[in-house]
């Protein structure tokens, strides 16, 4: 008797023991979460490169064993054209940072960004992102299987030419390089010139060979490009942004726990914040390595820069319609 109460005692025992191992396999056994970043900036002093290794980095660390965030820059794995279609599948990659300019295919809300002189400087487009019709643009692609989680800055655009571009009409007649945008191309059309769309590594060679006689880019990109070495000098306009907006698959996002969307969405503004400021930091050191390269910079007074943005309107009003009057407003406001 003594023997049979022993026996049952160890099988309830054993039973308790089973049950809790099978109760605590799934979390010891949980499958970590990869997120593979993809991007196609290669330049490892680059705004974007920065602040997605930052991004994966604090990540990894921070959320070890649960999730580990895996970045491919230099189109590694997809152009931008192509992760947007690879993003709303969700599984080869999840996450990516393509340029404003890219999202022409899903909306052409994103076409606010192109328009030029409509923001005065990098806090207006600060303002403006931040504000309750910046953050709704975030969502704007949802229904399409893609969910914004923020801008990063690469800086604001200056133009240069083989002549100095102090008012509109010294634009006229040339020919200009421009992103394959439809606003870059009316922008530049209004100013009399011809804009030809052209990949961003052909830029060099088209400035020296006269193919082109100037383009658009922020401090940063002229500067590592060194497209100053082939044009006669560059004008401070800021009459652009060239910007990118940090995306994840919705499919993919909707089915993390919650728990892990709220750190990696702490993570995100984090990151954000830091590497926006740098960005800005960057653009003026490049700007001031351009002057100690002896490259001339032409400055525009406030005069001479409303000129070019009272020459530039017709090209907001083209796009209205197709942007939002609303957005259209609210940019407008934002200081």
């Amino acid at each position: 008797m003594r023997h049979l109460y022993l026996l049952r005692y160890l099988t309830t025992c054993l039973s308790l023991v089973i049950a809790i191992g099978l109760i605590a396999t799934p979390i010891a056994q949980a499958k970590e979460i990869v997120i593979k970043f993809s991007h196609v900036t290669s330049g490892k002093k680059h705004p974007k490169y920065l602040a997605a290794e930052e991004f994966a980095k604090r990540v990894n660390e921070r959320l070890a064993g649960k999730v580990r965030v895996e970045v491919y820059p230099g189109g590694q794995l997809f152009n931008d054209k192509a992760v947007l279609i690879e993003l709303i599948k969700g599984k080869s990659v999840q996450m990516a940072a393509p340029s404003l300019s890219k999202f022409e295919a899903i909306t052409k809300k994103f076409r606010i960004f192109d328009l030029p002189f409509l923001f005065n400087d990098i806090n207006a487009v600060n303002a403006f992102q931040g504000s309750t019709h910046g953050k709704a643009l975030l969502r704007s692609m949802e229904k399409k299987g893609i969910l914004g989680l923020a801008y990063w800055h690469n800086g604001m655009k200056q133009m240069s030419a083989n002549k100095p571009l102090i008012k509109p009409a010294d634009a006229k007649g040339l020919k200009f390089r421009v992103q394959q945008s439809d606003v870059l191309v009316a922008q530049f059309k209004q100013l009399g010139a011809t804009p030809q769309k052209m990949a961003f590594k052909e830029v060099y060679g088209a400035l020296q060979t006269g193919v082109v006689d100037g383009q658009e880019n922020t401090w940063s990109n002229i500067y590592s490009k060194k497209f100053f070495e082939v044009q006669n000098g560059v004008t401070e306009t800021d009459h652009g942004v060239i910007d990118y907006a940090v995306i994840v698959s919705k499919r993919f996002w909707s089915k993390l726990p919650k728990d892990i969307r709220t750190e990696l969405n702490a993570i995100m503004a984090e990151v954000t914040s830091d590497r926006n400021g740098m960005a800005r930091s960057l653009n003026l050191e490049n700007r001031q390595k351009i002057l100690d390269a002896s490259s001339t910079i032409n400055t525009l007074s406030k005069a001479q820069r409303e000129a070019w943005r009272q020459a530039m309107k017709p090209v907001w009003n083209q796009f209205a319609d197709q942007i939002g009057h609303d957005l259209l407003k609210a940019a407008q406001s934002a200081k």
